[in-house]
């Protein structure tokens, strides 16, 4: 659980901000991968960054939830590829019953986001995104896993279990600049795979459960910050129409958050006899752990004065694309991408952060 080169370098780019190395892409790939402002047919400039930058989001969850897929959930033409990990599958399943289906589905939906946002960048003439040159990582080596390149490592997470108290306190939130503990420090103290590296990984019992707690918990941090990108990226748009698919698409993504945010509570207690991870018991500690309470809990909001309000959190406009890759990035998503992947997402980044309501 110790520190590694590639958690030393994310904290580096953590540390310099969303425009470390923007100068290394160049302009030619700056052209070629969406980055090209352009407010033809109506779309303002903002307003094409925004929808840019969240489809370049909706292709990195593609691709995780196209891995997770292929290991524990439904394989059809929906969504192909893959031909399943029978003892992984069992393992998530401990987390309810129907999760192959509701992993599916998740997956078909994240498909759906890219393909649309895409779409309607190219029917109003703006430039559209495609990662597919960074589709270098590598595939878990565990039976049903296709061997393809990917453009994100679900071997090497450190995930922040925060969100899980967050939406539980009254008095504590994000948006204040408040910090909130973790369910399960061991996942944010230390890198552990979600999906297994190898079949050698799916034995012991508990070391395989484990993995399947960690994708558990995985599923509902990655669905927290696209409940909250989309909140907030929706305060900085221009035309109607892009902030009615903002809201649209958005909803889908708090949909799936109160899914795995559910669905993670049944992660049942045990220590990782292969180094040590433990998920304790929940329910042990107080409301603040409680697994049944997946309502948002009234907390701050706007001001302090204000009466508490039970809300989506955070919602802060300000660096709102920024803080959603960074997260990203903290979380070991892109262990292994090269610099070339990281200057892009900074370019992203900051014309997504910099575009304004009633910009051109």
């Amino acid at each position: 659980m110790g520190s590694t080169a590639g958690s030393t370098n994310r904290r580096s780019f953590l540390a310099k901000g969303a425009a470390v190395g923007a100068g290394a892409v160049g302009a030619g790939l700056f052209a070629d991968t969406a980055m090209a402002a352009d407010a033809k047919g109506g779309l303002t400039k903002g307003d094409a960054a925004i929808l840019r930058f969240l489809a370049a989001a909706e292709i990195l969850e593609t691709d995780l939830w196209q891995q997770y897929n292929e290991l524990a959930g439904i394989q059809d033409s929906e969504v192909p590829g893959g031909s399943g990990s029978p003892a992984y599958t069992d393992a998530v399943t401990i987390l309810d019953s129907d999760m192959a289906q509701y992993i599916h589905d998740n997956t078909e939906d994240e498909i759906s986001h890219f393909t649309f946002l895409n779409a309607y960048l190219q029917a109003h003439g703006a430039q559209t995104v495609n990662l597919d040159k960074f589709r270098s990582l590598s595939s878990s080596q565990a039976t049903g896993a296709q061997q393809i390149g990917r453009l994100t490592n679900l071997m090497q997470l450190t995930i922040n279990t925060s969100f899980w108290t967050r939406y539980r306190s009254d008095s504590l939130n994000p948006d204040f600049g408040d910090t909130l503990p973790q369910a399960v420090p061991g996942l944010a103290a230390g890198q552990f795979p979600a999906i297994p590296r190898n079949d050698g990984d799916l034995t012991p019992p508990d070391h395989l459960q484990a993995i399947a707690n960690t994708a558990g918990f995985h599923f509902a941090w990655i669905e927290q910050a696209g409940t909250s990108v989309y909140a907030s990226l929706a305060q900085r748009v221009t035309h109607n129409e892009v902030l009615r698919i903002l809201l649209s698409i958005g909803g889908t993504e708090i949909m799936h958050f109160q899914t795995w945010h559910d669905k993670a509570g049944n992660a049942p207690p045990l220590t990782d006899p292969t180094n040590g991870l433990v998920f304790p018991d929940l329910n042990a500690d107080g409301e603040l752990t409680q697994t049944n309470l997946i309502m948002p809990e009234p907390t701050i909001f706007l001001k302090s004065k204000f009466p508490i309000c039970s809300i989506i959190r955070p919602t802060e406009t300000d660096g709102a694309a920024a803080r959603a890759i960074n997260g990203f990035i903290a979380d070991g998503l892109f262990i292994g991408q090269p610099p070339a992947f990281f200057a892009l997402l900074s370019q992203l980044i900051e014309a997504a952060d910099h575009a304004r309501h009633g910009g051109r």
